[in-house]
Parts: structure tokens; C-alpha cells; sequence
């Protein structure tokens, strides 16, 4: 590991309860060091830190940090860029000689000496990153991962086996994939997103051309994308490529076509297209690491999911509930496809709850069109992170663009009442907001019935 890590004996959070942060959080528990931190919410990863030792407060307050993190001399600050400006303990460390650094900065720093495998791409990231952990791990590699969702198979965000290698999400928001000094890169997709930041979708293009060229071994691309590396894709003519692909009872079973190879009757448990791309390109960044390929067959099948990527919650005959946390068209036009792919000729209902004003604004027509696939739609209001409102935009402007009779606003508080109101055969959640938390309540409520 890095010296200056090695040497720092207490590490503070500031926005903890994040996927990527608590992933951190996590890893330096594991080493031993003390760990802290303040996030404005409980939520069930903060809990779920808070059962490893680690101190949490949710009051933005100079006072609540515990007094051992105070010294700026033996403590580390790590926050991530979705805090706000006028935090008060994030100017307090700022103001008073301690060592901060930006999440992605300190993943850089670990993957500086390390092996690195790094997943890229606007969609998609999060399960192939997941995948290839686990195809790493169970074909006998030693590997740290750190994950951007829950895995279902070990019920965390952070596989710790050894490290002789790293599996990093990259991600572009902030441009935070430039701090990471990967050997093996894939990239699934660069659709235009967190135009907040980058303004225009070529700026945001270049930034995954700049994060391309750092890949020290292998570089992995999604068919059809403006980059120059092995391709991979679905029936087509990429150096990785499913061929023979077949659905028996919500199971993929498909042939896969390498340059060296034809790897037959691979299995995956998991539903729609844009599972089956990153599944492809997790296997195919294995096989570039090295791992063998039997082995790599067995974990696929194994493999069960990540928590809100198209999650089963009912799963029956005459009710299916699915979670999923598709914040983008594209991604909500996967998960359509998905549903459709494996429960045909059901009536669907989908709850939405958009996530950032800027977002919504810069994707309005296209999150419409997505949402007006489904046959009836219960819309939240727009779930604000770290962003301020802009003026006109608003969950009722989006839904006078949706072409859909059945489609209605609807407030948290009377949302489980409107989902039993319903008679759709299948249900589901959508957003990156705070809809997870309501998951388990609409699950039970559903069962009652």
C-alpha cells in the first residue's frame, strides 16, 4: 500500500453512507485503521458500518466528530464531491491543515502499485464490475474489489480475498476516473450524462478517450463506441461476441466467441440485453487476466446479482415485483426491455422517482419517451442530492410529456396505497434516490394482499 496511507492511523468521512465511500470505509476497517464519519442520513448502509465499529453522526457539526479524528497531523479526510461547498466540518478540515483527499483520489493510490482491472461507461458499470469480482474471486484469484452496488452473492460492496489485483468502478462523474492507473480497462457505454459538470456530451466523450489511453495492458469497448480496442458485443462481428443466444425459463444460455477460442453453453441468471453485454465483458476482461476458463464458466452461473439492478423482490405466477435504480432513459429502456423480454403480455406498473433537476431538465423528452413504454406510471417528485431546484422544472412538467392515460403525481407518504389500487401483474421501483428505502414496505404491503 501507499506510505502515506500505511502512516495515517485515523481516516474521516464526509458523506460515508455513500456506495463508493462506504466501500472505503469498509477497506481501511479491514486494515485497521480508526474509522469515522458524518453522512446526512441513516440508511441501511450507515447501520450496516455502524454493526463494524464505525462511528456515525448525521448533524453537520464540528462538535460531533470524535475527538481522536481532530488531530490533523495522524488523520486522513476523505469526502466526495457530491457534498456541498458551505459544509461546515468539510471548510473546518479545509481551514485547518488536514490531509483531504476526494474518494477517487485515494482509489488512485491504491491502484497505483497494484494490478488493476477498471469497468468505464455511463450504464452498465456496477454489474459488470460485480461480475468480474466474483469471476475473479471464485476462479482462485487473489482480489480486492470495490463495488458500486451491493453484491448479492456476499452481501457487500467490498470483496477483500488479497491483492494481488484490484477491480475498480470508474466512474466519470467529476472526472474521477482520471486519478485511476488501470492495466486492463472496458468501457460499456458514454452516453451523455452528468451534464451538470461537463456542459457538453463531447467533453464528456473526451474524458473517457483521455481515461482509455491509461489502460496499461487491455482495452475492452463496447461495439460501435468511438474508441480503439478488442470489441465486444451481442450476434455481431466483436473480437468477444455471444453468439447462439437462447432464454430457457429467465436464464440466458449463449456460446461465447473469443479470438482464440469458442467457449460454449455459458449460463447467466440474470434478465435483458444489457445483462448479457456486461456479462461478455466481464468474462472477456478475465480471460485477459489470465483466469482459467472452466472456472470461469462455474462462477458466471453462480453469479446472483447486485442489490437494485433489476432485483427480484416477488417473483410468482400472478405478482412480480422488480427494484431497479435506473436514473437514465437508457437505462430505464433496458430495464423495459428487460421486463417485457421475460414476463411478455403483462400489465406494467412503474413507479418513478426522478433524480436531479439537472437531469431531468437535460433528459426530459427522452425520460418521457422511456417512461411512456409502460402501461401505467406513478411519478415522485424529482429526489434533489446535491443539487438546488431550477426553476420550471418540476415532476409535473415531466409528466405532462408522458404519453400515457394511466399516469399520475403521486407523495411518498400515499404511495403504497396507489400501488394497490393498481391490478398490473408486474410492478417496479425505479430511481437512484431514496425509492430503495421504501422497497421492503411496498414488498410487504404487496404480499398482504
Amino acid at each position: 500500500m501507499n506510505k502515506g496511507l500505511k502512516d495515517i492511523k485515523n481516516i474521516y468521512f464526509i458523506g460515508i453512507g455513500g456506495i463508493g465511500m462506504s466501500a472505503l470505509a469498509r477497506y481501511f476497517k479491514f486494515l485497521g485503521k480508526n474509522v469515522a464519519g458524518y453522512d446526512k442520513t441513516p440508511t441501511q448502509i450507515t447501520s450496516d458500518l455502524e454493526g463494524l465499529g464505525i462511528e456515525i453522526h448525521f448533524n453537520d457539526d464540528i462538535a460531533a466528530i470524535p475527538e481522536l479524528f481532530l488531530n490533523s497531523d495522524e488523520t486522513l479526510i476523505i469526502y466526495t464531491p457530491a457534498i456541498p461547498g458551505t459544509h461546515t466540518e468539510l471548510n473546518y478540515v479545509k481551514n485547518n491543515g488536514f490531509s483531504i483527499k476526494k474518494r477517487a483520489e485515494v482509489l488512485g493510490i491504491i491502484t497505483q502499485n497494484t494490478y488493476t482491472l477498471a469497468v468505464a461507461g455511463t450504464h452498465g458499470k456496477t454489474t459488470t464490475t460485480a461480475i468480474l469480482a466474483h469471476l475473479l474471486k471464485e476462479s482462485g484469484a487473489k482480489v480486492t474489489a470495490f463495488l458500486g452496488g451491493i453484491s448479492e452473492n456476499y452481501n457487500s460492496n467490498l470483496i477483500l480475498e488479497g491483492n494481488e489485483a484490484v477491480v475498480v468502478e470508474a466512474d466519470e462523474f467529476d472526472r474521477s476516473f482520471l486519478q485511476l492507473y488501470p492495466d486492463i480497462v472496458a468501457v460499456t457505454s458514454m452516453d451523455a450524462d452528468h451534464l451538470d459538470i461537463y456542459k457538453k456530451a463531447n467533453a464528456l466523450e473526451e474524458s473517457f478517450k483521455e481515461f482509455s489511453s491509461r489502460a496499461k495492458d487491455h482495452l475492452l469497448v463496447c461495439n460501435g463506441l468511438p474508441l480503439s480496442g478488442n470489441t465486444y458485443g451481442v450476434e455481431d462481428d466483436s473480437d468477444y461476441c455471444a453468439q447462439n443466444v437462447r432464454i430457457d425459463n429467465g436464464t440466458y444460455i449463449f456460446d461465447l466467441k473469443t479470438p482464440t477460442q469458442l467457449i460454449k453453453d455459458l449460463h447467466l441468471n440474470l434478465p435483458g440485453k444489457h445483462n448479457l453485454l456486461n456479462a461478455i465483458t466481464a468474462f472477456a476482461m478475465a480471460l485477459l487476466y489470465g483466469s482459467p476458463t472452466a472456472a470461469l464458466a462455474k462462477a458466471l452461473f453462480s453469479f446472483k446479482g447486485v442489490q437494485r439492478r433489476f432485483s427480484y423482490q416477488i417473483k410468482s405466477d400472478d405478482l412480480v415485483y422488480v427494484d431497479d435504480y435506473a436514473h437514465h432513459p437508457t437505462e430505464i429502456n433496458a430495464l423495459h426491455q428487460a421486463i417485457r423480454e421475460m414476463h411478455p403480455g403483462k400489465k406494467v406498473l412503474a413507479i418513478f422517482q426522478p433524480h436531479l433537476y439537472s437531469r431531468t431538465q437535460d433528459f426530459a423528452a427522452d425520460f418521457a419517451e422511456s417512461l411512456s413504454q409502460f402501461d401505467q406510471l406513478l411519478l415522485l417528485d424529482i429526489y434533489p442530492a446535491r443539487e438546488l431546484p431550477i426553476e420550471g422544472v418540476t415532476s409535473e412538467w415531466l409528466l405532462g410529456m408522458v404519453n400515457l392515460e394511466n399516469k399520475k403525481i403521486v407523495k411518498k407518504s400515499s404511495l403504497i396505497e396507489e400501488i394497490l389500487k393498481s391490478n398490473a401483474q408486474v410492478v417496479t421501483t425505479i430511481g437512484a434516490g431514496d425509492i430503495g428505502e421504501e422497497v421492503t414496505s411496498i414488498k410487504e404491503a404487496l404480499l398482504a394482499v
